[in-house]
Parts: structure tokens; sequence; C-alpha cells
């Protein structure tokens, strides 16, 4: 009995520390081939130096509207961690950060939707029809939703609405809605001119944050049940998010606590969260 349940807790504590997929939402294979992201990402990583030293591993943007929209770009997000402990953020940096780098190594750094808008104004592809009009609209959520992202939201796009006049594209709508980390809205529509070249882009969100990883783990054995409840409850609902917060407290925490988080974790996982 005592080696059935020694295995069991083998096995939670190994699925704590196994990997799990990303926050954001997970893009399909888009047109680039790994030698050639290996190869920009390098660059990008020599660019920033020590900028990029206390921040998150920096993670390639790989949806196929951008390589339709970009293709001679490579989009990277870098973020710095806000929970639990926040890390420093170099000076000329963002919490997300979404840089662009082309064929020939030029690097952009894409900090707001200000900048984003010129981007797209001076490098996307034309809309010459429905499809190449919502890759843009689909593209422009892909890399504006990094603005709020802190590693805990999971967004999904809807399909594009796009409006043609005297048969040529005027505009192209989309939204991406907040799935999970929290709840609302972000959205997106992309003007065109006479060449189908973006000429505007009008940008609303509307998102508010779930809960974040402060310091729920420590309160699993309060002694309080209302404060257990309220932060087995926070954890619940970031799910498979909070593996790295729980991870780092189980390495400092005692038997007792070790066993609380253990416990919790084999219901995440149980729970489908």
């Amino acid at each position: 009995m005592i080696r059935r349940m020694f295995t069991a807790s083998c096995l939670v504590v190994l699925m704590l520390y196994a990997g799990t997929a990303p926050a954001a939402q997970k893009a399909q294979p888009g047109g680039a081939s790994k030698e050639a992201v290996e190869g920009a990402k390098k660059q990008l990583m020599e660019h920033l130096g020590n900028k990029a030293k206390n921040a998150e591993p920096v993670a390639h943007i790989d949806a196929p509207a951008l390589s339709k929209s970009f293709p001679g770009y490579e989009f990277f997000a870098l973020r710095f961690r806000l929970y639990p402990v926040a890390r420093m953020i170099p000076k000329g940096m963002e919490a997300s950060n979404v840089f662009a780098v082309s064929k020939d190594g030029k690097i952009e750094h894409l900090k707001d939707a200000k900048v984003l808008e010129k981007f797209f104004h001076e490098h996307a592809t034309a809309a010459r029809n429905e499809e190449s009009a919502g890759a843009l609209a689909q593209g422009w959520l892909w890399l504006a939703q990094e603005f709020v992202q802190d590693g805990f939201y999971a967004f999904t796009l809807g399909k594009p609405e796009v409006k043609s006049e005297g048969g040529k594209v005027v505009s192209a709508t989309d939204t991406a809605m907040v799935m999970k980390g929290g709840n609302g809205e972000m959205g997106a529509t992309l003007s065109f001119d006479k060449a189908g070249r973006v000429a505007k882009v009008a940008h609303t969100q509307k998102i508010k944050p779930g809960p974040r990883p402060i310091c729920q783990a420590t309160k699993l054995l309060d002694p309080d049940p209302i404060v257990r409840r309220m932060a087995e409850q926070d954890l619940l609902y970031l799910g498979l998010a909070a593996r790295d917060y729980l991870r780092e407290q189980r390495a400092a925490a005692g038997p007792e606590l070790r066993r609380a988080i253990d416990r919790l974790w084999e219901r995440i996982q149980q729970e489908g969260w």
C-alpha cells in the first residue's frame, strides 16, 4: 500500500515537472523553414544582448496569416515575467515585446499598436482579395495580443469579415476572444487604400485578467478553510498555466505543503484544466 502511494506521488511530481502547452493560443505551422527561423532568432538574440538577460525564452510567433502577409519576416515574442515576482524590465522594453526580423537581418521592435500600424502600412502585402485581407486582420491580432500577454492568457481568433466596394476590398475586421486567463476580447478593423495597402487600423481592447499566481500555494495549508478554498480556486482557475509557479513553490516547501501541492496538481490534470 505504501509502495503504491509512493509511486502515485512520484508520478504526480513527474507530471508537475513535465512540459505543458503555453498559455498563448497555439499557432499552426507557418511557411518558414526551421533553419530560417533559427537564423532569425540568433540575429535577434545578438541584437538584444543583455536586454534579454532576465526575459523568458524568446518564442517564434508561427502563424499562416503572418507568413502570407509578411513573407519576408519572422516574428518573435519576448516576455518578462510578472508573476509571482516580477523580473526587472530593461529600459526601452515592455513586459511583453514583439520583434520583426527581416530576411536581410533588419530588426524592428513593435512595442505598441501605433508602431505596429506603421509597420503594417509599410511592409504588409496588399489586400488583393478577401483571403489576403482576412489574413492581414488575423495577422494583426496574432501580434497585438502579445501586448497584453503575461503568459496566462489564451486567445482564439474568429472568422474575418471583409467588405468590398466596386470590386475592391476596403476593410477587414476580426476579433480575438479570451478563452483562458481572464475575459474579454480584442478587435481590429483594417482599412485599405485603392492599392490594397493598409491605410488605417482601428484597434479595440476590453480585457480583464483573471487570478494570477502570487502566494496561493503557501495558503493551501492555511488554518482558515475559506482562505484554503480561495487559494485552491485561484490555482484551479489557472490550471496548467500554474505549473511553473507550483513547481517553484514545491521546491521550497516542506513535506506537508509538497503533498498538498501534489494533490492539487493531480486534480488539475484529472479535471483537464
